[in-house]
């Protein structure tokens, strides 16, 4: 997991499936993020992501995908 410092002059943007949790003083507000450009492939696949302002932290998850298991 990563924590994340969130600050009053600029928002920290994380995807909905990454955040764990927030300080009690941040509140999430959704931010769509589509872009013409996901229609043909060029987009990064997030389309809605939250944003949090003013002092605190949020901690996420570094990465949605499966694990990789070495084979022996």
């Amino acid at each position: 997991m990563l924590a994340r410092l969130a600050n009053s002059q600029q928002p920290t943007f994380v995807d909905p499936q990454a955040a764990i949790c927030w300080s009690a003083n941040l509140q999430p507000q959704i931010k769509n993020t589509f872009k013409m450009g996901s229609l043909i492939g060029r987009g990064s696949g997030e389309s809605f992501q939250l944003a949090f302002h003013g002092p605190g932290f949020v901690v996420v998850q570094p990465s949605e995908g499966q694990p990789v298991v070495a084979s022996s």
